[in-house]
C-alpha cells in the first residue's frame, strides 16, 4: 500500500465509490470536487496495485491556528482491518504537524457506531454535546436541523 497527497483527478474515482462503500447511504454530496482541488497539501489516498483502496480528506483551520480537522475518511470495504485508515490518519497528522498544528477535530453522525468506536480507539476524545443519545454525547443541530453529530478532539504531543 502507498500513500499520497490527493490531486484533482481523485474526485472522479473517489466520488462515484462513496455511497456504495457506505452500504447506500447518501453521502457523495458531502465530499465535493472543491476538497480535491484547496486541500491537496492535507489530504491523502491510499493505493493498492493503481486502485485507491482509501482517502482522507483534511484541512488546517483558518480560524484556529493550532487546530487540523478530518472532513471525511474512507476505506474500501475489502480493506477494513487492514489499518488502511490508522496509516491515513497518521499521515495527516505528520502533515499538520509541519504546520505547527497540535489538536485534530472531526465529527460523526451518531448512528454511525463504527466510526465512534474507531475515532476512540484512535485516541479521540468525545467533545461534551447538549444532549445524551444512546450513551453518548451530542450536538443538536450541528449540521443544520435534525443533523446531531459526535465531536471529537485530539491533542498531538
Amino acid at each position: 500500500m502507498q500513500i499520497r497527497n490527493v490531486k484533482q483527478s481523485d474526485y472522479y474515482v473517489v466520488s462515484p465509490t462513496i455511497n456504495e462503500w457506505w452500504n447506500g447511504r447518501q453521502m457523495a454530496e458531502m465530499l465535493p470536487k472543491l476538497f480535491f482541488d484547496h486541500f491537496t497539501s492535507t489530504s491523502f489516498v491510499a493505493e493498492e496495485d493503481g486502485e485507491i483502496i482509501g482517502f482522507l480528506i483534511g484541512f488546517l483551520s483558518q480560524t484556529h491556528l493550532h487546530e487540523g480537522y478530518i472532513h471525511f475518511v474512507g476505506v474500501h470495504p475489502n480493506y477494513r482491518g487492514r489499518n488502511v485508515g490508522k496509516q491515513l490518519y497518521h499521515q495527516f497528522f505528520e502533515a499538520i504537524k509541519l504546520y505547527g498544528r497540535s489538536i485534530v477535530r472531526c465529527v460523526t453522525s451518531p448512528v454511525n457506531k463504527t466510526s465512534i468506536a474507531y475515532h476512540i480507539r484512535m485516541g479521540f476524545e468525545i467533545e461534551g454535546g447538549n444532549r445524551v443519545v444512546n450513551g453518548i454525547a451530542v450536538h443538536s443541530n450541528y449540521d443544520g436541523p435534525d443533523k446531531e453529530r459526535v465531536v471529537f478532539v485530539k491533542k498531538l504531543y
